[in-house]
């Protein structure tokens, strides 16, 4: 009976000790995931914009800076642009590029920085070599050509012509077969929303495909209804 006695506490002893360590390895897993996401939360909260902290290469350009107010100024023309005061602008000490910098760690001023970045650099792209949007006629008796030099004239089926004065700084060409438009211009905001006015006068129909379409643009066919056999 002694004996039996013994075995039992040592099997009690065994059974103890046995869930003490899984009691630890518990303790031990959940630290663990614990300080996982503490380090993820300060990998996402020390993020910064990989846009943003890369400096604007002035090149051709003249830059001036008055607070918010950047302005740049090449060969094809000037622009001027005020930037939210949640970001700084600055020169780097050779005064060969542009830098933007948040103010503040705050929610807005990270939304804000890798934007104003590429605003800057729209800027001085454009000054120095420009932006430039073709678009193509699809359709028959589809024509586009010059009224002057400050008028676009379309014609798209309708029973009159379509004419679209050209914005300020702003330049449209057509080749010879008038089915092909490039609009160029050194404000890549300007030449994109004229664009778009001339695409909107007769969007790409998705049965034919007539309309006025960018060059690059896919534009998805539809069947049409089947006929009766």
């Amino acid at each position: 009976e002694r004996e039996r006695e013994r075995e039992r506490e040592q099997k009690a002893m065994k059974m103890r000790v046995m869930s003490g360590g899984r009691s630890s390895i518990r303790a031990g897993a959940t630290t663990t995931r614990a300080t996982c996401s503490q380090a993820t939360r300060l990998v996402t909260t020390c993020k910064e914009s990989r846009i943003g902290k890369k400096p604007v290469p002035v090149g051709k350009s003249e830059v001036k800076l008055q607070g918010q107010i950047l302005t740049v100024k090449g060969p094809l023309g000037t622009l001027t642009r005020e930037f939210p005061s949640e970001i700084a602008l600055s020169m780097t000490e050779d005064n060969s590029a542009i830098k933007f910098t948040k103010r503040e760690e705050t929610r807005k001023s990270k939304q804000l920085h890798g934007l104003c970045r590429s605003l800057g650099q729209n800027m001085v792209t454009g000054v120095i070599d420009g932006w430039k949007k073709n678009l193509s006629l699809i359709g028959v008796g589809y024509r586009a050509s010059m009224k002057g030099s400050k008028q676009l004239e379309l014609s798209l089926g309708f029973i009159h012509p379509v004419i679209l004065d050209l914005p300020e700084g702003v330049k449209v060409t057509v080749d010879k077969s008038q089915t092909a438009i490039e609009i160029t211009g050194y404000d890549k905001e300007v030449v994109g929303n004229f664009a778009a006015i001339v695409r909107s006068k007769r969007p790409p129909e998705v049965y034919k495909g007539k309309g006025i379409r960018y060059v690059d643009e896919y534009v998805r066919m539809k069947e049409g209804k089947a006929g009766k056999k």
